[in-house]
């Protein structure tokens, strides 16, 4: 069959692959690699150095600008040169991940398809309304797709992750772990309490780079630490796999309904099952009893931090080859371009 070339914007953020946070742009980094030996041309437009197998890199930024992560002007500096980048690359079928890029999309021929990586409910649903048809939309869970069910959905495809490059490890420590943002969303203080608790040990690994991260740890974050709670602060990308692999546990009470954990995932991939509270995507990716518990209070945390070590990490890591290696994400990925090209196009899920 023959290759597409493929432009895919990446988010003015942060380079690619990322070295510490960044689940949009490890998941971007990962399908140009796939898409690539799958033998398309991946044309990247992203910030800084490429540290990918595109065949062509295109900057917006000479360095990344996460430093102003949040701010509207590096993203709609990013959204305004794509017009003049693509009309160079003469691609077939443009990907984008950023936020501002998709505005863009009713005023070119190719076909535009946009990963949701966002919430898609208040005004981030008004926003894709009113991209109508110009952009063909991917969901990243059934969850996230159900919350706005009228919007131009193609497919829904999960993340995913390199299942073999995690280390995988079936003697665990006795420890836990929560790994994610300093955000009162994410559920740290809920993790402190269900660990306390469960008399299990708890190690947090979080991004604290903003200024509102910042308040949040030191007014409610900080106070909670103490024994059996051990603060690491953001850890590399080659920190997290060891950390996620000797871990009893991955602790995910999540507060939100979050389109996609990603540490889950990855997690599972080290053969560490995930106790999670049963938001967001939580249920399509833990299988309860079997890679996980999918919890629905405190009580149940804290029940579940004990019943962990009768599940297998065997079973763990062989549902996430199964269902969440990138080689499958990337297929999926690969259909969905095909099927906005093609005269009829195709509606079902690639999951």
């Amino acid at each position: 069959m023959t290759g597409l070339r493929i432009a895919m914007i990446a988010p003015p953020w942060l380079e690619l692959p990322p070295t510490g946070y960044g689940g949009t742009e490890a998941m971007c980094a990962h399908l140009v690699e796939q898409l690539t030996a799958r033998g398309h041309e991946v044309v990247l437009v992203g910030v800084g150095r490429n540290g990918t197998s595109a065949a062509r890199f295109i900057p917006t930024y000479r360095t990344p600008q996460c430093a102003r992560m949040g701010q509207n002007t590096p993203e709609v500096v990013h959204a305004a040169e794509l017009t003049a980048i693509l009309s160079e690359v003469d691609a077939d079928v443009v990907h984008d991940h950023s936020f501002a890029g998709p505005l863009l999309a009713r005023g070119r021929a190719e076909p535009t398809v946009v990963t949701a990586h966002a919430p898609v409910t208040g005004e981030m649903g008004r926003y894709y309304r009113g991209l109508g048809d110009s952009v063909h939309l991917v969901a990243v869970s059934d969850a996230q797709r159900a919350a706005a069910a009228d919007l131009n959905w193609v497919a829904t495809i999960h993340n995913a992750v390199p299942v073999e490059s995690f280390p995988f490890r079936r003697d665990k420590e006795d420890y836990a772990v929560f790994l994610g943002r300093t955000t009162p969303e994410k559920g740290i203080p809920e993790a402190i309490a269900a660990a306390a608790d469960a008399g299990v040990p708890l190690r947090i690994a979080a991004k604290c780079r903003e200024p509102e991260e910042h308040r949040y740890f030191r007014e409610v974050v900080e106070p909670l630490l103490g024994d059996g709670v051990e603060w690491l602060g953001e850890v590399g990308c080659r920190e997290k796999p060891g950390l996620l692999a000797a871990a009893r546990c991955l602790l995910f009470p999540i507060q939100w309904d979050e389109p996609f954990g990603m540490v889950m995932v990855e997690a599972m991939a080290c053969g560490t099952p995930v106790v999670a509270l049963r938001r967001g995507s939580v249920p399509e990716v833990v299988a309860h009893g079997d890679t996980g518990f999918v919890c629905d209070t405190h009580d149940d945390l804290v029940a579940a931090l004990h019943r962990v070590g009768d599940l297998s990490p065997d079973r763990c890591r062989a549902e996430v080859q199964r269902r969440f290696d990138v080689t499958t994400m990337a297929a999926h990925y690969e259909q969905v371009y095909r099927s906005v090209l093609s005269p009829s196009r195709w509606t079902g899920r690639a999951v």
